[in-house]
């Protein structure tokens, strides 16, 4: 059971996170608290092994106590603010919610901090670099870093000096060059098809000799990657007719 604080200065933002708590069977509700000393002691009078924390705070922010405060559980930030995301990765918090928070954000949120194996808050280090590397990324768009999960992205189209990654979230765009995507990609599921196109491997839904189809989306295949994709996607998944 993971033993959860609620920290935000907002009432309504509290009982949102609570009601929530209450409907995950691995989470329990070991107190609240509107700012970062209130925080401080239910730290010193609860076994906490991760704090939901509000960045936009009186006192101090969510930001500034994780920079001064050693030792912490596990955090998920919870903010309005999607400006602060990175500076919160820096800092090694398992995750970051913008408001409003639906559910299924909460429980993926929550569901990364249970994989995680949640230590004893004091006497544990928190190493959580290793999942978010894996989990998802964060890619310039302009003025703004945009976070990408690897398993919500259906494939990448490279245009000049751009990509853009089209995800069951919508699509993003990138000053980014094709062969650097490549590269961050190809451990996590991704085949280059095309000079111009990679695509996930598990979001295919049907191969022809010279496309792939990726729910609405035609791929397609150039015929100098037609052997590596057709091996790298079917390999030994063919059912054949057997013979009499």
């Amino acid at each position: 059971m993971i033993r959860c604080v609620i920290i935000d200065d907002e009432p309504l933002a509290r009982e949102g996170l609570a009601n929530y708590i209450k409907e995950v069977d691995f989470l329990s509700l070991a107190g609240q608290g509107a700012n970062a000393l209130e925080l401080n002691k239910l730290l010193s009078d609860t076994e906490v092994d991760l704090i939901f924390m509000d960045i936009q705070m009186p006192i101090i922010s969510g930001i500034e106590f994780l920079k001064i405060t050693p030792n912490l559980p596990k955090v998920i930030l919870t903010t309005a603010y999607p400006s602060y995301a990175l500076e919160g990765f820096e800092l090694d918090v398992v995750d970051y919610l913008l408001k409003p928070i639906t559910f299924n954000r909460f429980l993926k949120a929550v569901t990364k901090a249970y994989k995680l194996h949640i230590p004893s808050p004091i006497t544990s280090p928190i190493h959580p670099e290793a999942s978010i590397e894996q989990d998802f990324f964060f890619v310039k768009c302009d003025n703004r870093y945009e976070k990408i999960y690897f398993n919500d992205i259906l494939f990448v189209q490279a245009l000049q000096n751009y990509v853009t990654f089209f995800t069951t979230q919508g699509k993003i765009v990138s000053l980014l060059p094709l062969k650097q995507a490549e590269g961050n990609l190809e451990n996590h599921g991704f085949i280059r098809t095309h000079k111009s196109y990679i695509v996930s491997i598990s979001k295919i839904d049907r191969m022809e000799s010279h496309e792939l189809t990726i729910g609405s989306h035609k791929i397609p295949i150039g015929r100098n990657f037609r052997k590596e994709v057709k091996e790298k996607v079917l390999g030994n998944t063919v059912w054949r007719q057997e013979r009499g």
